[in-house]
């Protein structure tokens, strides 16, 4: 059976799987990616995770290459440069490295670039040539489409749309540095922020207000929703319509048919979806109202980073 290595590489987990042509992901697992501070043990990590992985399966593999997923990572270069979430800074060779310990045909790309062409494949896009996948985990990732083509950029790092500075609220940085950046507003950690914010805006009860920052989960603030809580449905509602003001600006760069969302934040379901459809087509100008779709991925759940990841090498076989 011919198979593809698939690594997510996370700022906490690096998540790996062996996806076949149909992007089903077969088998997978994961290991804590804080836990491998030296890049060469990290490595070495990989290369152990992925060899028992494919020697886990009960029937004989074709590995046609290996697909790698990863913040800040430029698919010109073979590298990953100041990911603000790893502890490898500066630029890592990381392709070259990784061949050197698995020979075998080997791309990396930007994770949310990975999960377009995942989306292309074997997701909710196979029938699209304009969209934009976006990543709603951690930080706020963005992978472009248009004309059928992955905006790339130049040197790899094209669709950093998260550190766009939307000059609202509080100025809050992004993993970047940039001020008043999306991603601190809309992400996982840009939503616990905000309950903070409301909690010292106004004055109403709220269970967040025993509850410290770290201890603050998402889920915790969906069942809060659900069960009425003032603070939780002010908070959704504020990172819908920042997000919804992003993406009605978006629109205005390639005009996407369709808005594709995954990862943590869209699992809040109805809290910010609802608030970020109304939002979205009050934003969007006139001659875009109506045509760009907001959707779910077509590739959900825990393997979605991962069979975005096995793209990489299945795109270039699908012909």
């Amino acid at each position: 059976m011919d198979v593809v290595i698939g690594i997510d590489i996370g700022g906490t987990k690096t998540k790996i799987g062996l996806v076949n042509k149909e992007g089903e992901c077969l088998e997978k697992t994961f290991f804590r990616t804080k836990e491998y501070p030296d890049l060469d043990d990290y490595l070495n990590k990989l290369k152990e995770t992925s060899e028992n992985l494919i020697k886990g399966v009960d029937k004989p593999l074709n590995i046609l290459g290996c697909g790698i997923g990863a913040p800040n990572a430029s698919s010109k270069n073979g590298t990953i440069e100041n990911a603000s979430n790893l502890l490898w800074k500066g630029s890592v060779p990381f392709l070259e490295k990784f061949q050197e310990k698995m020979p075998m045909p080997m791309r990396i790309m930007n994770d949310a670039s990975a999960a377009a062409l995942g989306e292309m494949l074997f997701g909710s896009a196979k029938n699209m040539t304009d969209f934009i996948a976006i990543t709603l985990g951690t930080g706020f990732g963005a992978g472009i489409v248009a004309n059928g083509q992955l905006i790339d950029g130049f040197d790899g790092f094209a669709g950093e749309l998260g550190h766009v500075d939307m000059t609202i609220g509080d100025g809050r940085l992004t993993g970047l540095g940039v001020k008043g950046g999306l991603e601190a507003y809309v992400s996982a950690t840009g939503l616990k922020r905000t309950i903070l914010h409301m909690q010292a805006k106004y004055l109403v009860d709220s269970r967040f207000r025993s509850i410290a920052f770290n201890d603050l989960h998402g889920e915790d603030i969906t069942k809060a929703a659900e069960e009425g809580d003032k603070i939780a449905l002010m908070a959704f509602d504020y990172t819908a319509k920042i997000m919804a003001q992003a993406l009605a600006n978006f629109t205005a760069f390639t005009q996407p048919a369709a808005f594709i969302l995954m990862g943590g934040l869209t699992n809040s379901g109805k809290w910010i979806m609802e608030p970020l459809e109304r939002y979205f087509n009050e934003f969007l100008l006139d001659v875009y109202k109506g045509k760009v779709q907001l959707m779910h991925s077509g590739m959900q759940g825990k393997t979605a980073a991962i069979c975005g990841a096995a793209a990489l090498i299945w795109e270039t076989r699908k012909d």
